[in-house]
């Protein structure tokens, strides 16, 4: 039986033959300098565990998740809108006030899944297999392919993890559930960017 392919939403960074050299066993995530962004963008956030990890869709796992990214949903300048939770990854969808308030929120993020995910697993040590890779959404189009590709994640993969019952939007492990209903307890906060809260529903396409 062929292994599933993961699909690609964006293309995958080439590395400079200079800079800091990846984290782990490839190179995953360009250490050039990050793309300029401002608070009217979206960014569409993964980060990538090493394979020494357990998959990270076990319902032991998702309460420790969740409390994570609600305790950073609102910090540095940066909102945390929307994940979802994959067997290797984590995708997010946010707004930043810039790069630096990005940069600074991605790191106590990391730093706050990787305690809770060593914890759960008892294990120690390296969490993430590089720094976050993070793609500037500036159009209608964009916001709403990241938000699809977030949210129906869980459906593209249905077979691969032999869930032949799976529809879309209907994964758990994602915070579909809180899609025009974050409240205040959610782990979530609701948008404030133009694209987010409208222009998604509209993407001219």
């Amino acid at each position: 039986m062929k292994k599933a392919r993961q699909l690609r939403l964006f293309p995958k960074a080439r590395r400079h033959a200079g800079g800091r050299p990846p984290k782990g066993d490839r190179a995953g995530v360009s250490h050039l300098r990050r793309e300029a962004l401002s608070r009217h963008h979206a960014v569409h956030v993964t980060l990538r565990t090493v394979g020494s990890v357990p998959g990270l869709r076990r319902q032991r796992a998702l309460p420790l998740i969740e409390e994570a990214i609600r305790a950073a949903r609102l910090r540095f300048g940066m909102r945390i809108v929307h994940y979802s939770v994959q067997g290797n990854h984590l995708h997010l969808l946010v707004e930043a006030e810039d790069r630096t308030s990005l940069a600074r929120a991605m790191q106590g993020l990391a730093i706050r899944l990787a305690k809770a995910l060593n914890r759960i697993f008892a294990r120690k040590g390296q969490v993430w297999a590089d720094r976050y890779h993070a793609h500037v959404l500036r159009s209608r189009r964009e916001a709403a392919s990241a938000l699809r590709y977030l949210l129906g994640n869980f459906a593209r993969h249905a077979k691969q993890w032999g869930d032949c019952a799976a529809r879309p939007f209907a994964d758990v492990f994602s915070s579909v559930r809180f899609l025009g209903f974050a409240t205040s307890d959610a782990p979530v906060a609701p948008p404030r960017t133009w694209l987010l809260r409208f222009g998604w529903r509209d993407d001219g396409a």
